[in-house]
C-alpha cells in the first residue's frame, strides 16, 4: 500500500462490550503504534468511533473510555454506522466532550442520506472533516461552505458502491465534488469488509474517473493537507510524492 501515515478508525464501545478491558485495549494500541512504527515505518494515529445504531449510550461510553484511557496518537472522534435512523443532534455533547480534550470532531455523513446530514454534522457536531459527504454535491450553498472552511471529504467509491449509496461507479460524485473544488481524499474505508485497498482505490480514479498521475498526486496531496499529523510528518510526505512523481 506504500502507506506512510494513516489515521486509522477504532471503534472502542465494540470492543468493551465484548469483554476486552479498557486498560487492556489502550495497552494494544499503544503496542500496536510503537510496533507498526519500528517495524515497517508506518506512523499511526487514532479516530475513536462511535456505532451510531447503538445510540447515544454507546457515544457516552465511548467518550468514558477515551478521556480515561485515550492512547498516545489519538487524535480525533467519529461517529459511523448507518445514517438513517440516527440523527446527528443527539450526539452534541458528545463531541463538546471531545473537544474540550482537543480532539477533532470526524463523524461520517451524507453518504446514504442527503446533505442536511452533513449539514448537522457541522451545526452540531462541529465537524472538521466529514467522512464521505458525497451528497453534498447536491447543495450549492454547502459546498460553498464547505469550501469556505476547508472541510475536505473523505470519499471513499467502492464502499459507496457495496454500500447502494451510488447505483454505478461510473456516476459517483467524487469527480465533480473535485470540480466544484471542495478538497476530496481518496479512501478505502473498511478493506476487509469491502475487498478493496487503497491502491485499488486510486487504480479506480484512473481507470474510471479519467485521473492522470498529476491529479492522482494531487489527491495525496490533499489527503496529507487535510490529515492531523505534525508539520515535519507533512514536509517529510510532501517532499516524497514530489520525488515519486518527479
Amino acid at each position: 500500500q506504500q502507506v506512510r501515515y494513516a489515521e486509522l478508525t477504532v471503534t472502542p464501545d465494540s470492543h468493551l462490550l465484548a469483554g476486552i478491558e479498557p486498560d487492556a485495549l489502550s495497552e494494544a494500541l499503544i503496542r500496536a503504534r510503537r510496533r507498526a512504527r519500528r517495524e515497517h515505518g508506518v506512523e499511526l494515529a487514532w479516530i475513536f468511533d462511535i456505532p451510531g445504531e447503538l445510540g447515544l449510550e454507546s457515544g457516552v461510553r465511548t467518550i468514558d473510555w477515551v478521556e480515561r484511557w485515550a492512547p498516545e496518537g489519538s487524535i480525533g472522534l467519529g461517529l459511523g454506522g448507518p445514517e438513517i435512523g440516527v440523527p446527528r443532534p443527539q450526539f452534541d455533547e458528545v463531541f463538546g466532550r471531545a473537544r474540550t480534550m482537543g480532539l477533532h470532531s470526524l463523524p461520517h455523513a451524507g453518504e446514504t442520506t442527503g446533505p442536511e446530514t452533513i449539514w448537522d454534522a457541522i451545526r452540531h457536531l462541529g465537524a472538521e472533516r466529514i467522512g464521505h459527504g458525497i451528497s453534498s454535491v447536491d447543495d450549492p450553498e454547502l459546498i460553498r461552505y464547505l469550501k469556505e472552511n476547508d472541510i475536505a471529504l473523505e470519499v471513499c467509491p467502492t464502499s459507496n458502491l457495496c454500500t447502494r449509496a451510488v447505483d454505478d461507479i461510473e456516476h459517483h460524485p467524487m469527480p465533480s465534488l473535485m470540480e466544484k473544488g471542495v478538497t476530496v481524499t481518496l479512501n478505502s474505508d473498511d478493506p476487509g469488509m469491502f475487498n478493496t485497498t487503497l491502491n485499488r482505490e486510486y487504480e479506480l480514479a484512473h481507470d474510471v474517473f479519467g485521473i492522470d498521475a498529476h491529479g492522482l498526486a494531487n489527491l495525496v496531496h490533499a489527503a496529507v493537507a487535510a490529515s492531523y499529523a505534525s508539520e515535519t510528518m507533512k514536509r517529510e510526505l510532501r517532499a516524497e510524492i514530489d520525488y515519486y512523481i518527479s
